[in-house]
């Protein structure tokens, strides 16, 4: 079976930047790497310009970065269903494009494209067929994961010599630092980005920093920690290019960044605070300490998943870093004991980063989300 060449891609967008983040990233490989024609098609094109620019949100339908991107709108406009028609975290397709989908004489290859897990049941559930109770239609689950029977995780070709070529380029970073205002780090200077979910125990974390014998920058996108902000400084978080400052602390509040950018973020700094999907597996490449907390669900389901990444990402770990990492991720999304798990982890660093990249090199070896999608799909028709 040959490749199919047609592809939509349906998103809604639930927590701002995650869903769309992936989808973007998503389309944008299958057509740039795969030569493949994709449509994404996605309901918030204000969420969506935060993250890319050449967006023009007041467009119905337009041409971004060899992708043609489409507003989802209701009623939802008669067109021609694609060979591959990709459902992101089952947003549910509007029922007109289902029905045309079952008028296809050869029926499109439909996917439902889960949230990225570590859980063991991944495996069993990756590439299971689901017959439509209704119609002559079948969906496909495709479950991206960080083992071998799984999706993959997204991540582009040349992405690991464009991280290489910046961590070893001083003027590029300097030029990246000047760009957003500072000068390049001191010797002494720790700099960490923090992008968390609201209700994030953030005013706990600036209490350690602040009295930290060297100095900590932390790199904060202009929205995102608002509340924690203004109850430990005393005032209203800034606007982008705000800085804030107490004892060693200095907190710098900057533009929401379009995806390279936030990539280079998070090659330059020491230690990446990320939240999560998109940029828990961009932290993942960058080859530096991370600290992800997952989206929070009722019930604490999330920290469920935050145990099955745990038990892979900390195996090759020696006992006490492991044991560090481990108590420092729980007590960041539970938002209790901070001020005793911190120190433990800091202290782990020189190990963390080294094993960022073994973790990294082998993530790699096991396959790309957008080719293993590419290569499921004419299996499936």
């Amino acid at each position: 079976m040959h490749q199919p060449k047609f592809w939509d891609v349906f998103c809604k967008v639930v927590d701002n930047y995650g869903d769309i983040g992936v989808c973007w990233r998503l389309a944008r490989q299958l057509a740039s790497e795969h030569g493949l024609r994709v449509r994404l098609i996605v309901d918030d094109l204000s969420a969506f310009r935060r993250i890319c620019n050449d967006i023009d949100a007041t467009q119905a339908v337009q041409t971004c970065r060899g992708v043609e991107v489409r507003h989802w709108v209701e009623p939802f406009p008669d067109i021609e269903p694609a060979q591959v028609v990709v459902e992101a975290f089952a947003c549910e397709l509007p029922e007109p494009y289902v029905q045309a989908m079952a008028a296809q004489a050869v029926k499109p290859c439909w996917i439902n494209l889960e949230y990225l897990s570590a859980e063991g049941w991944v495996d069993e559930c990756h590439g299971m067929a689901s017959p439509s109770p209704r119609l002559p239609l079948i969906k496909h689950f495709f479950f991206p994961g960080f083992a071998p029977k799984t999706g993959g995780v997204p991540m582009e070709r040349d992405l690991p010599e464009r991280r290489l070529a910046f961590q070893q380029d001083a003027g590029a970073q300097a030029a990246f630092w000047q760009e957003l205002g500072l000068a390049p780090p001191s010797a002494t200077e720790s700099r960490i980005s923090l992008f968390c979910y609201p209700d994030s125990r953030v005013e706990a974390l600036f209490a350690l920093w602040r009295e930290q014998i060297a100095p900590v920058t932390c790199l904060v996108p202009e929205g995102i920690a608002g509340e924690a902000i203004a109850a430990f400084f005393g005032q209203a978080a800034s606007a982008a290019g705000g800085l804030l400052k107490q004892g060693n602390l200095e907190v710098r509040i900057l533009p929401f960044m379009e995806q390279d950018f936030y990539d280079r973020l998070l090659w330059a700094c020491d230690c990446n605070f990320v939240r999560g999907e998109d940029s828990f597996v961009r932290a993942q490449w960058a080859l530096k300490p991370l600290v992800w907390q997952p989206y929070p669900q009722t019930q604490e389901a999330h920290l469920s998943k935050l145990e099955a990444f745990l038990r892979i990402y900390c195996r090759e770990l020696p006992a006490e870093t492991a044991e560090a990492v481990s108590a420092f991720w729980k007590a960041w999304s539970r938002g209790e004991a901070l001020g005793v798990a911190w120190p433990v982890f800091w202290k782990q660093r020189a190990i963390l980063a080294r094993h960022a990249e073994a973790w990294a090199t082998a993530l790699r070896e096991k396959g790309d989300m957008a080719t293993r999608l590419a290569e499921f799909c004419p299996d499936t028709l």
